[in-house]
């Protein structure tokens, strides 16, 4: 699918789909905790690679001139005090006045690039979101937003992590090379069948868990932090942009 027919028929996660163009995460908050939102991407840009910022109020961003940020997303988390209040598919009843919202980077953008390079891709093989763990590793604190980092999990075979690495890495806006490759309990992480957000995926003979960081981090920020009020993306439910991947390939 292009990425409007993604934008418009899409229902579940958006790995895999619309190769070749770049995905974001959304987080919108009100505008008197925008900067404070902006200086933790700023200070933490691993996992909060910032792709574009609208104005305030505005539901439309120059990664896809003709979207609308409130209908074209599959699923929508709306939060109340740092607390899940609902989970749309339509944010437009929630959308304010004040909110800015912020387009970060997302790791399905180097997809792509991986699956070129020989590299599987076990989450998109068995139809699954991406597992998603929140990490014993603290971001850099920015005014009143503070958080734990929050990784996704692919299982890659041993002789491809470098491959993986490697790849990945050319893409920095949308996460870059891996932050973690080998045992989960060095993030905390205790149990890689249970992921916090998304789905368990099944490991094949000879794989090994590589963990990126990921932009489903400023949501357990607000979890942390409790805000009045917030709409994010669904974990794994991402903006599909119309820019091409290879834009924010380097090297």
């Amino acid at each position: 699918m292009t990425p409007e027919e993604v934008r418009a028929r899409a229902s579940g996660p958006t790995a895999g789909l619309a190769t070749g163009f770049a995905q974001a995460n959304l987080i919108a908050v009100p505008a008197d905790w925008a900067y404070d939102v902006l200086l933790f991407t700023q200070r933490n840009p691993k996992p909060c690679p910032v792709l574009d910022v609208t104005d305030a109020g505005s539901p439309r961003t120059v990664l896809a001139p003709g979207a609308d940020l409130r209908t074209d997303l599959p699923r929508y988390r709306v939060w109340r005090d740092g607390a899940l209040v609902e989970e749309p598919t339509d944010a437009t009843p929630f959308w304010r006045d004040d909110l800015v919202a912020f387009l970060i980077g997302c790791s399905f953008t180097f997809e792509g690039d991986l699956a070129r390079a020989g590299v599987p891709l076990r989450h998109v093989e068995q139809g699954r979101n991406v597992p998603m763990f929140v990490t014993n590793r603290e971001c850099r604190p920015a005014g009143r937003v503070h958080g734990p980092m929050v990784v996704s999990l692919r299982w890659i075979p041993e002789d491809l992590v470098d491959t993986a690495a490697r790849v990945s890495g050319r893409m920095p806006a949308v996460h870059g090379s891996p932050v973690h490759v080998g045992d989960p309990a060095a993030l905390g992480v205790a149990d890689p069948a249970a992921p916090d957000f998304g789905d368990p995926v099944a490991a094949e003979p000879g794989d090994v868990p590589v963990f990126w960081a990921c932009g489903v981090t400023p949501q357990a920020a607000l979890m942390a932090s409790r805000p009045p009020f917030a709409i994010t993306h669904a974990p794994g439910h991402m903006f599909v942009t119309d820019v091409p991947d290879s834009e924010y390939r380097v090297g």
